[in-house]
């Protein structure tokens, strides 16, 4: 499990065949082969760390995710799983993407930026408004989610430290809605049955 809180922004060094390999962080003495990192919100296992850090990644995973899409150079967000001890500062996030979204439009505004994402209308039922929403991984409160859309405000801090700064309107997302909206709607339609 992961909050949405990125702890670090690497970039994509190779990917060969289905193994991606990304940039390692300054410090990696104690990572560990085999734990889940998430890399753009996608919950990867670490396989090596030989030439930066190496993942195996599933025909599902790239067909389902912007993994697929990545080049070397590619900035990328990264989060270890979240130990016991952590706070949790962001959401529940799983690193199960749910779909491929856009970039609608990004407008500086005061104090940040606004961002607008298209979702599918279908993805209307697990957005409300100052709800939560994971996008390519970052923690964000939704803003007046409508019509497949919703907005999020980004801080100066988030954007510099995330690849949210380096996106533009048409670029694809990685977007998991909130967990808890997801396994709430499974309750009730089965009861409602």
């Amino acid at each position: 499990m992961f909050t949405g809180l990125v702890q670090s922004r690497s970039s994509v060094v190779a990917r060969n065949g289905s193994r991606l390999t990304v940039s390692a962080p300054e410090r990696v003495e104690d990572w560990v082969i085999g734990e889940s990192i998430a890399v753009n919100g996608v919950c990867l296992t670490l396989t090596g760390l030989s030439a930066g850090m190496e993942f195996d990644v599933s025909g599902e995973t790239d067909s389902r995710t912007t993994l697929g899409r990545l080049a070397p150079g590619h900035p990328v967000n990264i989060e270890r799983a979240m130990r016991p001890v952590d706070r949790f500062g962001g959401h529940i996030v799983q690193g199960h993407v749910d779909r491929v979204g856009s970039v609608v439009a990004i407008t500086r505004q005061k104090g940040g930026w606004d961002f607008e994402f298209e979702c599918g209308a279908d993805g209307d039922r697990y957005l409300v408004d100052k709800g939560s929403v994971a996008v390519d991984g970052v923690s964000l409160t939704v803003i007046q989610p409508k019509n497949g859309r919703f907005r999020v405000a980004v801080i100066p801090h988030t954007f510099a430290e995330t690849t949210l700064g380096s996106l533009q309107p048409g670029d694809p997302v990685n977007i998991e809605f909130d967990a808890l909206a997801k396994h709430v709607e499974k309750l009730i339609s089965a009861w409602a049955r």
